[in-house]
């Protein structure tokens, strides 16, 4: 059943792709969600998965939408390994012009990979310390089980 009054922004591309105003190549579509092919893949087969109500970063996603979107992000992904024959393929999702986002309407990137493909990911590093992993991780435990990441309410 389709989430009654989403929100729309006249101005998203995605809000306007979700219209019809803008062709896409389509991948997915649901009564909430819609996939279709980057216009600048990194590899063929490169989707993004929206949903359908414009909500501009993870944080004002609803709860309720979260389950549908995982479905078709694991209907897409299952498409990419067997049609593309990918060996493999990551699922992305930035949020904020910090962490790279130029799109302000939620979206996840599914990613094929092949061997020898050249596609790098950021280098990790490890912490300078056991103990300052333990004190990051007891901040970031403390927050949650406060209650105090609801996420939109912040």
């Amino acid at each position: 059943m389709p989430y009654a009054n989403r929100p729309v922004d006249k101005d998203c591309v995605f809000c306007r792709i979700v219209a019809g105003a803008i062709p896409c190549a389509r991948v997915y579509e649901d009564e909430n969600i819609l996939a279709f092919l980057d216009i600048q893949p990194i590899a063929p087969g490169h989707t993004l998965a929206i949903l359908k109500g414009h909500y501009p970063t993870l944080l004002e996603v609803p709860p309720r939408e979260a389950e549908g979107l995982f479905i078709a992000l694991k209907k897409v992904a299952a498409a990419q390994l067997k049609v593309l024959g990918a060996g493999g393929f990551h699922c992305l999702q930035n949020n904020f012009p910090l962490a790279g986002q130029t799109v302000f309407h939620a979206h996840w990137h599914l990613i094929p990979r092949a061997a020898g493909d050249g596609l790098a990911l950021w280098p990790g590093q490890a912490y300078e310390s056991d103990k300052r992993m333990r004190e990051v991780a007891e901040a970031l435990h403390s927050h949650i089980t406060a209650g105090r990441c609801g996420g939109q309410d912040e």
